[in-house]
């Protein structure tokens, strides 16, 4: 039995004959539609990426962020909605405030992911509101626990991950991230790669013009979640342009698509 155009997708609070909640697939799909985040856990700290797409050559550089602090030691990367994220954004804040007033100490990564997966699900069971059409990425870092990593989705699912992507090239991404050993790394180090992973997933051709956005939290910011310095950042893009052209020398004259297509030969084996 077919279910589309039959009235199931009417309503969050339905299912249709085959088990779908087609409000909660079109929230989905809205989130598929938007500029690709990223985020890597790695030994000391999570390190974010966001490709924040440039609409129009008027907008002022740095606003509408993608990136939010929630608390002084958690960090959110956000695709979807802008507008919706906002709002999911200072639900996750009012609850570490509360955590923290309550109990006199941060709030734990997983008890943050958990409460406000349960307020996005909320949003999927009345007739009378809309699923959040956003997705996001929560890390933090903390001494006791060290580097977390979740992501929630617009059905309320929460999962904790090493590395995870979200937006129109997650599938891309995830296959990039697959192929870092991140539980080796440190943030200095994966802030290169998560900029080579945006700039390598980002489509020229649909997206002329986009903005990254790069933000850190670890031991290298004594857990605290910030931005990721001016020049730290600017020499992570440079990493990432000049990894992906295979005209162009980086700075310490090398041509790293070369050396990747030599890497290529050497990991080949051919019958004799």
């Amino acid at each position: 039995m077919s279910s589309i155009g039959t009235g199931y997708d009417l309503s969050a609070s339905t299912f249709s004959p085959d088990g779908r909640v087609f409000q909660v697939e079109y929230a989905m799909k809205a989130v598929e539609n938007s500029s690709t985040a990223i985020a890597i856990r790695c030994k000391d700290g999570v390190v974010f990426g966001v490709e924040k797409l440039v609409l129009s050559k008027l907008y002022e550089q740095g606003s509408n962020k993608r990136i939010f602090n929630i608390d002084r030691h958690v960090g959110m990367a956000v695709a979807g909605l802008l507008a919706d994220a906002r709002s999911l954004s200072e639900v996750a804040r009012d609850e570490a405030s509360s955590f923290r007033s309550s109990y006199g100490h941060d709030i734990p990564l997983k008890h943050l992911s958990d409460r406000v997966a349960m307020y996005v699900h909320a949003y999927t069971l009345y007739s009378a509101v809309r699923p959040f059409g956003c997705s996001f990425i929560l890390g933090s870092y903390d001494k006791d626990d060290g580097p977390q990593l979740y992501m929630v989705d617009p059905s309320g699912i929460s999962h904790g991950y090493w590395g995870c992507a979200i937006g129109k090239a997650k599938q891309a991404a995830k296959t990039e991230i697959e192929k870092l050993g991140m539980k080796e790394m440190t943030c200095r180090e994966l802030v290169k790669e998560v900029a080579k992973i945006i700039y390598i997933v980002h489509d020229e051709v649909k997206d002329k013009a986009f903005e990254l956005e790069l933000s850190w939290v670890g031991e290298v910011t004594n857990g605290r979640h910030q931005l990721i310095p001016e020049d730290v950042r600017q020499e992570a893009e440079k990493y990432a342009k000049y990894d992906l052209s295979a005209s162009t020398f980086s700075p310490d004259g090398r041509v790293f698509q070369v050396e990747y297509s030599m890497k290529a030969i050497e990991n080949s084996s051919y019958p004799l």
